[in-house]
């Protein structure tokens, strides 16, 4: 295929296997389904979540397995330096600092990572079929939608706070006011 932009004109390459139906896989060039990671996350962060993203049609286990590298990194910026994810976990859960507790979405989602990426980087059999259990993409996938939630409370909604404020205070300032409290 031909990139429909006209501006760009390059080459879009689509792999098809037409013995197994809903195979196509967008193979060149390579991206990722997901929209930006917002400005506000840190680089190193942000870099972690765009190659989960990235790989998750190729190897959802990578991809699980670098979102729970990234829970790990969102958490310790978070103030919780626990040495084990698990116990990072725990204590956000257990938060009682209104300030920074998770609110009710992300709050019920947030062991989904620890878990799927447990899953994905040891080799844990279930106890019935005694196989063992593979992350599937959905999974993998709902990681990240886990990761864009806790994005938008732990930088988005602050910075956007922040701006606001800013722009009240410089409001208040020009009308001889004290700026706001908080």
């Amino acid at each position: 295929m031909e990139c429909p932009n006209p501006k760009c004109k390059g080459s879009i390459l689509i792999l098809v296997d037409t013995k197994i139906p809903d195979s196509a896989r967008q193979i060149y060039p390579v991206g990722s389904n997901r929209g930006p990671v917002p400005p506000e996350v840190p680089q190193e962060i942000a870099s972690d979540y765009s190659e989960a993203a990235l790989v998750l049609p190729l190897s959802p286990k990578a991809s699980a397995a670098l979102s729970r590298r990234c829970l790990q990194a969102v958490l310790r910026k978070a103030g919780y330096t626990q040495h084990d994810l698990a116990k990072q976990v725990d204590a956000v859960l257990a938060e009682n600092d209104a300030r920074k507790a998770l609110p009710s979405g992300p709050h019920g989602m947030l062991d989904a990572i620890r878990n799927f990426g447990n899953f994905s980087a040891h080799p844990i059999t279930d106890q019935t079929t005694l196989q063992v259990i593979e992350v599937q993409e959905h999974e993998a996938d709902y990681c990240l939608d886990v990761l864009d939630a806790l994005f938008d409370h732990y930088y988005v909604k602050p910075e956007d706070a922040k701006r606001k404020r800013a722009a009240l205070d410089a409001k208040l300032a020009a009308a001889g006011k004290p700026p706001s409290k908080g």
